[in-house]
């Protein structure tokens, strides 16, 4: 007698340029034919995301490598300091505009709706005027990803249905617990990096705002793992950096790490799986 066949759900989680680790996570998992039967994205994940659930074999891996080499570019948060400095004395709330990055979605995205979509997704933000999660699983995609990847002071607040939302990282950074709640047993974290190191008090002033935002990120992440139903296993890939990216995330217009980054993560993440293989009882 066999049993319940296996949900299994990709995680995406938050984290800016550092993002780019995602997608060498993913091509280590296309390779091995691992499919999600849903995908959990959040801020730079529900780019990731969205794109995957759109088309989950390898030639999403290929479009979100043109994606980030877009990134790379400047097309996004481009512009001189000058330039950048007018946005925000005109605007009062942020630095660059949201249409290059909805240009860009656009352009690439294969799909305009959550209904169009290959495998079940869904993303978050957060809510401004009821400081709440809102989960975006039906509608316009494009609108939902940007809602969910609303920097706070690098992007406006997105107005969906008169309600205004910032990046999803604000409420959930890496949502483990909605891939439970929606029923998946196998779950994939696909993540920026760090969340595998212990954090150490601060020791230098610039450190006391890493640490705290690193608790911030952290602490609902490490709750949906304590508190995990049973049968369920959650496989948390390595981004493969050799030190932690600390302050590196804050430099959000340097992209001139990304395919070192990519390499390195589907490197690790490739380590990772075959370790999984050799003990298929692995997990977190």
């Amino acid at each position: 007698m066999t049993g319940a066949p296996s949900h299994t759900a990709f995680v995406l989680g938050g984290g800016g340029v550092l993002g780019a680790a995602e997608v060498g996570m993913l091509q280590a998992l296309v390779e091995r034919g691992v499919r999600p039967d849903l995908v959990v994205g959040t801020s730079v994940g529900a780019i990731n995301g969205a794109f995957v659930a759109a088309d989950p074999g390898p030639g999403t891996v290929d479009r979100l490598r043109a994606v980030w080499e877009e990134l790379a570019a400047a097309r996004i948060f481009g512009g001189s300091v000058l330039s950048r400095v007018g946005t925000l004395v005109r605007t009062r709330t942020h630095l660059h505009s949201r249409e290059p990055l909805r240009d860009l979605l656009e352009a690439h995205l294969p799909v305009r709706t959550f209904a169009e979509l290959q495998v079940p997704f869904q993303c978050v933000a957060a809510s401004i005027e009821r400081a709440a999660e809102r989960w975006f699983s039906d509608g316009a995609l494009v609108e939902a990803v940007l809602a969910s990847s609303a920097v706070p002071g690098l992007l406006p607040p997105v107005e969906l249905d008169g309600e205004h939302y910032l990046d999803g990282g604000l409420v959930h950074s890496i949502p483990v617990g909605r891939a439970v709640a929606l029923g998946a047993d196998t779950i994939y974290v696909l993540h920026v990096g760090r969340i595998d190191r212990p954090l150490r008090p601060p020791t230098r002033p610039w450190e006391v705002a890493t640490v705290a935002f690193e608790i911030a990120r952290r602490h609902r992440f490490a709750a949906d793992l304590a508190t995990l139903p049973p049968g369920v296993t959650v496989h948390v890939l390595p981004a493969g950096d050799p030190a932690p990216p600390g302050a590196a995330n804050l430099r959000y217009r340097d992209f001139s790490a990304v395919p070192a980054r990519i390499d390195r993560a589907h490197a690790a993440a490739r380590h990772h799986l075959d370790a999984l293989d050799a003990s298929p009882d692995g997990g977190v």
